[in-house]
């Protein structure tokens, strides 16, 4: 990642120019800028649209005001207040440029030199000295500016100026429940008298302050500045990756030269031609979309850093109100970080040749070959998805697999990137893989029965073969099966599972009625057997949860499920009576988990704990039998056996 944050994590800075604060200016909206950033911005946005006398915040988009058209654009920015908050915030030098609240009433501006505490007013040094003449204020305890300094809770109070945006100089002495909003004498009168619930702040402040919790909006900020990084990476990475692929082009075609030597010297020119037109282009595009994203960065740490700052040394009213405002803004962030990760998309090119290479001599450069471009989904928000548990699981879609002439009976499924599926069908000893159309795209002969399927990473799957005691490590690079390695298991293998890089959990019939679960590691096999000599029954498909400190393992003899750690140890067995013959098993997202009942026709979602959430009957085949998720977009797939199988999707929505 090239783009850097230039400033310390505990120093505001403005989501424009990125750099400190520079007479910080605030918009209704509760977003700062620098004065100067801000009077560009509307002037740039003035020159844009002649005739528009309001402008957009530049990190919400949220109306700023509207304005008379004889204001100047610096006559606008100083109509929005100087957030003394965020001023605050800065170092020393700046914290304590503020001018006197007596001369800011008279028209004057004036550098206050003190803060009397009692009466919560800056003061020069002409009001400084005739308020200790004044006996009635002689009791009143006033700081300079060095002592303000030497104190971050004093400057807070120096920093206070919590009045109503639309009523300058009003004090927010209300809060309105039924509008979750704060205002001030005249807003109450005008907006809220009819209110029912309508209280005085000072009363409601510290029951308003424990339900707005701080801490809380604290930690989602934090998510967000995570989530907007991430974002960078992954754009960053995508744009050195595509460069050097680019740049790579020249080997593919070299490749080609001996036969075509005179057509792939044109060709060459021409994708090369085209691939710097689209490597600029998505660099272009890349270095603009992460401007934005730090722009939003600086945003969320500038809301971070001032409800941290007020929480700590803040007054409740401070607390609560900034509290409230920052609130209010994480919907708003959580959307336009769902908006940049809908374009968490990489590109990559690569050539591709047509299959006339026999009269490719004759043919033309656009005959021969072109430049192409896939575009894959790389991210998802983590959070801000509703929990997987409160979703309801609605059943989407049903096709069939036509394989002409084949009976087919598919015991384990998996869901490869870009939407593809993967499918062993034991009948006919073969993997097949589907299309994101779930079209079939190609087929592999194995030597032996399979019986499930998981996909091992950078394009590569793990198919049991049961009657054989092996594992098969398939590459499906380019949506080509071909063989990559064979893994000797001690016993025969059923359920298989993804438990890590090169890491897999496997079922295993160990012989006299016994079953064990394994890991493959490093290539070596454990055994965890000796623990489950009491267990009666046959153990089938085999599942761990996200962490892979957990792992489940259905027992249909039994109608159960038991759950176990990595030591091999019970944890629990869950065993209702509505689920019969139990087979496929998955977890989601959240580490709920999934159970299919093969003879009860039905799918069990129960907690990492073993209780029970929910049970599907709706819309579930009749014998269903293996099952795969995509976490990514909170679907799965079940298979059946019956005469004619199905895969049947569905959505948790």
């Amino acid at each position: 990642m090239t783009t850097a944050i230039t400033h310390t994590e505990d120093e505001p800075t403005c989501p424009i120019c990125m750099g400190l604060f520079n007479v910080p200016r605030q918009l209704p909206c509760a977003h700062t800028f620098c004065q100067s950033c801000l009077q560009s911005y509307i002037t740039s946005k003035a020159i844009e649209h002649e005739k528009k006398r309001c402008i957009e915040c530049p990190v919400c988009r949220n109306t700023a005001g509207h304005f008379k058209e004889n204001k100047s654009t610096s006559e606008w920015v100083s109509l929005f207040p100087v957030d003394t908050v965020i001023q605050s915030m800065l170092p020393m030098k700046s914290k304590v440029d503020r001018a006197c609240d007596a001369c800011s009433a008279d028209g004057s501006s004036v550098t206050a030199i003190g803060f009397c505490v009692v009466c919560e007013e800056a003061m020069c040094d002409n009001c400084q000295q005739f308020h200790r003449k004044q006996k009635i204020l002689k009791t009143h305890t006033i700081l300079t500016v060095q002592e303000l300094l030497n104190n971050p809770q004093n400057v807070m109070k120096f920093a206070e100026g919590f009045t109503c945006f639309d009523h300058s100089g009003e004090d927010l002495k209300f809060y309105c429940n039924n509008h979750k909003i704060a205002c001030c004498g005249i807003c109450f009168l005008e907006n809220h008298k009819t209110c029912s619930d309508v209280r005085q702040m000072k009363e409601a402040l510290p029951a308003l302050l424990r339900e707005t919790k701080p801490s809380e909006i604290i930690e989602e900020l934090k998510k967000l500045e995570t989530h907007l990084k991430t974002f960078i990476d992954v754009k960053e990475t995508n744009m050195n990756d595509l460069e050097s692929q680019v740049n790579g082009l020249t080997d593919q075609i070299r490749e080609m030269r001996t036969k075509i030597n005179t057509a792939l010297d044109e060709l060459e020119v021409k994708l090369k031609t085209e691939g710097r037109r689209i490597y600029k282009e998505v660099a272009i595009r890349t270095r603009e979309e992460n401007h934005q994203c730090m722009s939003l960065i600086h945003a969320i740490r500038n809301s971070q850093l001032l409800c941290e700052t007020v929480h700590k040394y803040g007054m409740d009213i401070q607390k609560f109100l900034t509290a409230i405002k920052i609130k209010s803004q994480l919907p708003l962030y959580y959307s336009q970080v769902r908006e940049k990760y809908d374009r968490t998309d990489t590109l990559t090119v690569q050539v591709k040749f047509t299959p006339l290479l026999e009269s490719v001599l004759s043919l033309s450069s656009y005959d021969i070959g072109k430049l192409e471009t896939k575009t894959v989904s790389t991210y998802t928000v983590p959070g801000s998805r509703k929990p997987t548990k409160e979703c309801q699981v609605e059943k989407v879609e049903t096709f069939d697999v036509i394989i002409s002439g084949y009976s087919s009976y598919y015991t384990g499924i998996t869901i490869l990137p870009r939407d593809r599926v993967m499918l062993v069908d034991r009948n006919n000893s073969q993997c097949i893989l589907l299309n994101n159309s779930h079209q079939v795209v190609t087929t592999y002969k194995l030597t032996g029965k399979p019986c499930d399927i998981c996909e091992v990473g950078d394009e590569e799957v793990a198919v049991s073969v049961c009657d054989q005691n092996k594992i098969q490590i398939l590459s499906i690079r380019d949506d080509v099966i071909s063989p990559v390695r064979i893994i000797t298991t001690k016993y025969k293998c059923y359920g298989i599972a993804a438990a890590g890089k090169g890491e897999m959990v496997l079922v295993e019939d160990i012989g006299n009625n016994k079953y064990c679960w394994s890991l493959i590691r490093d290539g070596r096999e454990v055994n965890f057997s000796d623990q489950y000599d009491s267990l009666s029954g046959r153990f089938n498909y085999i599942a761990l949860n996200n962490a892979k400190t957990r792992v489940y393992v259905t027992v249909p003899d039994t109608n159960s499920l038991h759950c176990f750690n990595m030591e091999g140890k019970i944890q629990y067995t869950y065993s209702p009576d509505n689920l019969t013959y139990p087979l496929g098993v998955a977890v989601d997202r959240d580490d709920n988990i999934y159970v299919v009942g093969g003879d009860s026709h039905n799918i069990h979602q129960l907690s990492p704990e073993g209780c029970t959430l929910q049970v599907l009957t709706t819309g579930v085949p009749k014998d269903p039998c293996a099952i795969s998720f995509d976490n990514s977009k909170d679907t799965f797939i079940i298979t059946n056996y019956s005469e004619k199988p199905k895969l049947h999707i569905y959505q948790l929505k």
